[in-house]
């Protein structure tokens, strides 16, 4: 195992360097500069101190190998935007946020997902089966954006239940959650109901049935952690969908979390806190991704083995 870890990390430090390299050369290449929004209120010669304060007029090499250096410090340096306030400060103050939120939009899309897979697979060409499965599929065909603007109309709007914007207390994290996990849930769902289905029809279930153990019983001790296999290996990308679908999910509701200030930087062309935004979800996708494959080697034996052999 430790060596399989090893392995893997090199793997994420190559990977690490081919995203800062080309995050950096894409910024270059865009065109325009992070000042030329100014232009009506601003001289030349200030963008011109701006330009050098921020080292744009080095040669290209020379602000690469700069940004190479900052990147091993986990130093992305100062906003070009928001005047003396770091890309640290900014990703430390609202990841918290995001974090919570995706946090929160996981459990509903993993255990909520689970949970229709189970009664799905339980009551097999059932009411049960039928209820969830258009629970599952309108989950799925639904955008979260959409969902969002349907949440807040009906749920906080019409009803006052909960509050359309913001991030305050408990309340307020119920509708960007949902619409940001519902359709993650859809997902796991169809999974899990269709691992389910497969595993009932194994040798260790009929065992199991034969001995007299109840349905639920045999689900629960027996055929449900060989089914959630799948449903582990879809973390990667689940995570990483739900990183990427809060950048919306956070305009949306107005919630002050990394998401939003990653869209914003886009639009003010703030290109340190676009690269250092960039490559800190690129950190987190590729070690989630190390954490789910660990996970994966934990739930079956088998892996293990074989990737001890490897």
């Amino acid at each position: 195992m430790t060596k399989y870890v090893l392995h893997r990390l090199i793997h994420i430090a190559i990977a690490l360097f081919f995203i800062v390299t080309a995050t950096f050369f894409l910024m270059r290449l865009a065109p325009g500069n992070p000042f030329a929004s100014e232009q009506t209120v601003m001289t030349q010669a200030i963008q011109d101190q701006l330009n050098e304060q921020y080292g744009l007029n080095n040669p290209w090499y020379d602000q690469y190998w700069d940004y190479l250096k900052n990147v091993v410090q986990f130093n992305f340096g100062e906003s070009m935007k928001y005047r003396g306030r770091s890309t640290n400060d900014m990703i430390f103050e609202s990841f918290p946020v995001s974090l919570a939120l995706g946090g929160q939009a996981l459990l509903i899309a993993v255990g909520g997902g689970i949970l229709l897979g189970v009664v799905s697979a339980m009551n097999h060409n059932r009411a049960g089966d039928y209820i969830s499965t258009i629970i599952a599929v309108l989950g799925i065909s639904i955008p979260s954006f959409v969902l969002a603007g349907l949440l807040q109309y009906s749920l906080g709007l019409k009803l006052g239940w909960f509050p359309i914007s913001g991030w305050r207390d408990a309340a307020s994290t119920v509708l960007p959650s949902i619409a940001l996990g519902i359709s993650y849930m859809g997902n796991i769902a169809k999974m899990t109901r269709s691992s389910l289905l497969e595993q009932n029809t194994s040798e260790y279930v009929k065992l199991a049935r034969a001995k007299g153990l109840k349905r639920w019983a045999v689900v629960f001790k027996h055929s449900l952690r060989n089914a959630l296999l799948p449903v582990v290996s879809y973390l990667g990308p689940l995570t990483a969908g739900i990183l990427t679908g809060s950048f919306v999910i956070e305009n949306v509701f107005a919630i002050p979390g990394l998401g939003r200030h990653f869209v914003t930087s886009i639009n003010n062309r703030d290109y340190t806190v676009i690269m250092g935004t960039t490559v800190f979800y690129a950190i987190l996708l590729l070690f989630a991704v190390l954490i789910v494959d660990i996970l994966y080697v934990l739930i079956d034996p088998r892996i293990k083995l074989e990737g001890a052999d490897n």
